[in-house]
């Protein structure tokens, strides 16, 4: 009996003990970091506004990424095919002190000049540069509001499409002007800007086919653009899935910190980083479910009423995009995807 209660008060003062250590590891961490934990843990991670209950009335949002890095998003319109959800477009600000550069805008030239004067209200400098990490019109439709101190810059491709686009016979004259980048990069290009190394990157076809992608190697800041989506279920209508995936693969191979999403919310860098990881993964199922239902000649619209795609379905943006995708991913088995 003896035995058993020295037993017991021995366990009871090592559990106090470790609980002692506890407390002095938490009293000692810097209060930044405690910060990005409570954060990680407060988000529903989520795409959609509507259950994080936010509204316009919260946006632009501002998220400091790093020194003189920032996300700038706004509040997309209710997404078509769905329950009134919403999400997100980001885009990215770099600081100079040989001006500013921004990867993608936004829809409109009123959301984008929103863009614009938060970057008045960062600094004094100019605007210099203008990378397209995606071409797509919910981050181009707005490049007008840019000042005529920016260069822009996209991948040939992007150049191309935007070039025909406002030259297209029927396209509408109240449509706001399509800005056609005057500069290209097809695989990397390096920016000098004061102090700050900029590197534009071309990962391989994902969304658009015409991705490119923003890295700050010092800061370990990655705009990915549309090659990553927070929470949203894999848009692959136009995009090239295997090739996606790869390029997923050969970011998260890179020495990044932060990576920024295209769409969806921008949380703390471990939140995003495990997110990044987690539409990878929704990426492959897709694709795997995609072959595992796959038969040549076969109708591939029938074939995704068997599909499966697990806890992915439960992401927002899946009802429009889940068939798209599914079919779209039957076009690169077929050869199709050029």
């Amino acid at each position: 009996m003896r035995e058993m209660t020295v037993r017991r008060s021995a366990l009871i003062a090592t559990i106090r003990g470790k609980r002692m250590k506890l407390f002095s590891v938490l009293t000692t961490v810097p209060p930044t970091i405690l910060a990005g934990f409570a954060l990680a843990q407060s988000k529903l991670q989520t795409g959609d506004a509507n259950k994080r209950g936010l509204t316009d009335k919260d946006f632009p949002q501002l998220v400091k990424l790093a020194d003189n890095v920032y996300a700038f998003s706004m509040l997309r319109g209710v997404t078509p095919g769905t329950n009134n959800e919403r999400f997100t477009t980001n885009g990215l600000i770099v600081v100079t002190t040989d001006g500013v550069l921004v990867a993608d805008g936004q829809g409109s030239p009123p959301e984008t000049a929103q863009l614009v004067e938060q970057i008045k209200k960062l600094t004094s400098q100019p605007i210099k540069y203008y990378v397209m990490g995606s071409e797509h019109g919910d981050h181009t439709g707005g490049n007008v509001s840019f000042p005529a101190t920016t260069t822009f810059i996209s991948h040939p491709a992007a150049k191309a499409n935007l070039e025909r686009q406002a030259n297209a016979p029927n396209r509408a004259p109240t449509a706001p002007k399509i800005i056609v980048p005057t500069e290209t990069v097809s695989d990397k290009r390096v920016l000098a800007m004061g102090k700050t190394e900029i590197q534009i990157l071309n990962l391989g076809r994902a969304h658009t086919g015409s991705d490119l992608v923003v890295y700050l190697p010092k800061e370990k800041v990655l705009f990915m653009s549309e090659v990553y989506f927070h929470r949203l279920f894999p848009a692959l209508r136009s995009g090239y899935p295997s090739e996606w995936i790869a390029a997923v693969k050969k970011a998260e191979a890179m020495d990044v910190s932060y990576y920024v999403p295209a769409h969806g919310f921008v949380d703390d860098a471990k939140t995003m980083k495990m997110e990044l990881a987690e539409f990878r993964k929704a990426l492959e199922t897709v694709v795997s479910e995609a072959k595992r239902l796959y038969k040549p000649g076969a109708s591939a619209e029938e074939a995704f009423k068997q599909a499966n795609f697990g806890p992915y379905a439960s992401w927002e943006s899946y009802a429009p995009m889940a068939q798209p995708s599914f079919v779209r991913v039957w076009d690169e088995l077929d050869g199709k995807l050029k």
